[in-house]
Parts: C-alpha cells; structure tokens; sequence
C-alpha cells in the first residue's frame, strides 16, 4: 500500500508575528486530546507546569509565555507547551554521530502522519530542525555548529519531567558544545527513557536518559532502541534494536557519510510496513560544522536546508512503491 507525506518547511523568525503558531493553535484541541491528561487541563495544571518550566529552562520562558498568550490561554495550553505531565509516546529510530563531523539518523513513526514540518527559526538563536510536539524538536542544529537527535530508550517508563523534544529545543537555543549539552541533559528532569545524541565541531556523545536511571554516557555516539539495560527477549527481537545497532556502527566504520547514509536508506536500518504503516519517515544528515542538513528518501530527491540557503516550501513523498 502507497502512503503519502507532506513535508513542509517555513521561516517563523521570533515567532511575535503569530504566523507560526496560528495553523499549531487551530490544532491544540486534537493535541490535548491525545498528550495531556484530564488531572493537567486545568488552571493548576498549567501553573505548576509553567513553574516547572521557568526552574529548569528559564531562558526560553519568555518564549513559552508568548506562544501561550496567542494562544489566548486554552486550559491546557501551557502544560501542552511545557511538554509536562505528558503521555509520551514510543517508537523507533537509529542514529550515528561523529563521522565526519555528522549526525545522521532515520525517524521511524506512523507513516499515516498526514505531514511533517522542517522549522528555521530565531527564538534565542538561529536554529534548524524538525518539529514535534508543536515546538519542540526530534532533531536539529544551531548556527553554533552544535546538532542533536534522539531516539526512544525502549523501556516504557514514565515519571516526572519533560517531553523530550522540548528538551532538544532549550538544547540547541542555550548551547554551544556538547559539554554544555551535555550539562543539560544532566540537571532536566526527562519524562520518559530516551537516548540522545549531540554532536559539535570537536566531538560527539550518546547519552541514556531516564526517570529512573541517572545520565549515562554511551560507548559510542550509535543509539537505536535500548539502553545498557537489558530489554526482554521479544521486545528486543521485534524492534530488531540490537541488530539495527550492530548495522549502523558497522556503517560508521567506513568513515564515510555517503555510506552511512546510504545504509540507512535500505534494510534493516530503513524500515516500511505496508499493514501497518509504520516505517522510516525520512533520513537526515547534519552537518552542523556547515549549518547545513540534508533529508533523504529512498529513490527521490533529496531536500536541503541550511542556514545560508533555507528552502521554504512543500514537499510530497511516497511511501511504499519506492520503498520496496
């Protein structure tokens, strides 16, 4: 079965003009239905979210209070924005930093997603990436020469904290280094297991996150679906996690991007389950030293975005046919 995608990517600035997040806002109805429990949807739901925000990621608050405001204050809103108290959810994903200076990585969702959008915009800083939970981020990179991605833990824990595409984005809006990411991504309190991989100029770092488990570093900058605990045996055999980590660190040691990214492209990396729909929605490959990343599909035309030369426009991809 073919399935269809829309890839957008716009220029929203400061976002004060409110261009951006008018077509977001007409969506926060359907949005707190699926992410933010009945308990949070309320006056003390948003204000202790708002709270909790202002104590781990302050310098976005103005931010956060501005999008809220055009948002006209909807119960739920803020939580919603906060990314606190959220229902999370869990898929795949693969990713390798580090070669060449690149962080490279497939995201793996429900290709009956009706579109997906690639944002530029100057809140704190320039920054590129692509959009989730409204504002926040699955992967990215700022004009510092700094880009991350993430992929899910594969343990269905959930505890205090934030949504991590949030987190993403305070990431790339607050720092410079992975050092400094690195500080971050110790002290924010993460909702949910994720990994997370941050890439700079000099080097390159997986990190394992969790509610129950304190920051750990990885053996390498490689992270697909687990963590260094162990996963069940039929968790780890479904999501192919150790398989797909053994076949994207085996691409990384030819030192060549090209490589790599044509690696992802094909199986066991790329992913398509025509019953399903779930599959690999799109490759990217940043090269943040350059501000520059690159969307990759199977048989189509690549789209290139950069800070020098941001591509505003639409894109429709196959799902499929093309895919094999």
């Amino acid at each position: 079965m073919t399935r269809h995608i829309t890839f957008h990517a716009i220029e929203v600035g400061d976002a004060r003009d409110g261009s951006w997040t008018a077509p977001l806002l007409a969506r926060v109805p359907e949005e707190l239905d699926r992410w933010v429990p009945d308990e949070v949807r309320t006056p003390a739901g948003d204000a202790a979210a708002r709270e909790q925000f202002a104590e781990h990621l302050p310098e976005l608050l103005p931010v956060l209070d501005l999008l809220v405001s055009q948002g006209e204050g909807q119960p739920g809103l803020t939580a919603l924005l906060a990314e606190v108290g959220l229902r999370n959810p869990f898929r795949a994903c693969s990713q390798i930093g580090g070669v060449a200076g690149t962080l490279l990585r497939n995201y793996d969702w429900d290709l009956g997603e009706a579109e997906r959008t690639i944002v530029s915009s100057t809140l704190l800083r320039p920054v590129i990436g692509t959009a989730e939970g409204l504002w926040g981020l699955l992967d990215g990179m700022n004009d510092a020469g700094l880009a991350i991605s993430l992929t899910y833990g594969g343990r269905p824990v959930h505890g205090p904290g934030f949504g991590i595409p949030v987190v993403l984005r305070y990431v790339l809006e607050t720092c410079e280094t992975v050092l400094q990411a690195l500080a971050v991504l110790g002290r924010v309190p993460i909702a949910t297991a994720q990994n997370v991989t941050v890439v700079d100029r000099d080097e390159a770092v997986t990190v394992h996150l969790g509610p129950d488990i304190a920051p750990t570093r990885a053996a390498d900058a490689c992270a697909t679906n687990h963590q260094h605990l162990p996963l069940p045996e039929e968790q780890a055999r479904t999501s192919s996690t150790y398989r797909r980590l053994e076949t994207v660190r085996a691409a990384g040691e030819s030192g060549d991007p090209d490589a790599i990214v044509a690696a992802l492209l094909r199986p066991p990396l790329h992913e398509y389950d025509e019953e399903t729909g779930y599959g690999t929605m799109y490759t990217a490959a940043y090269r943040p030293a350059e501000g520059r990343v690159t969307y990759h599909w199977p048989a189509q035309d690549a789209w290139e975005q950069s800070f020098k030369a941001f591509d505003p426009g639409s894109r429709k991809i196959t799902y499929g046919a093309l895919d094999g």
